[in-house]
């Protein structure tokens, strides 16, 4: 087991929308989140951080998985 499936629940975000002709600010949040080109995949700790970052970009990340 790894140590995200021990402590809790994780949540699968994949890039849907470009970062282009969006604010820095915006850009950098998605490569927190790990994703910086289109229909990566990635899976994080569902974390309130993680959850607020997703929010902010919403319209250029979709949520796969939330277990």
């Amino acid at each position: 087991m790894s140590k995200t499936e021990v402590q809790g629940s994780t949540i699968t975000v994949e890039q849907i929308g470009s970062p282009i002709r969006r604010p820095s600010d915006q850009r950098a949040t998605l490569i927190g989140l790990g994703l910086n080109k289109m229909h990566r995949v990635r899976t994080l700790e569902d974390t309130p951080s993680v959850r607020g970052m997703i929010a902010k970009v919403s319209h250029l990340v979709r949520v796969v998985d939330g277990k």
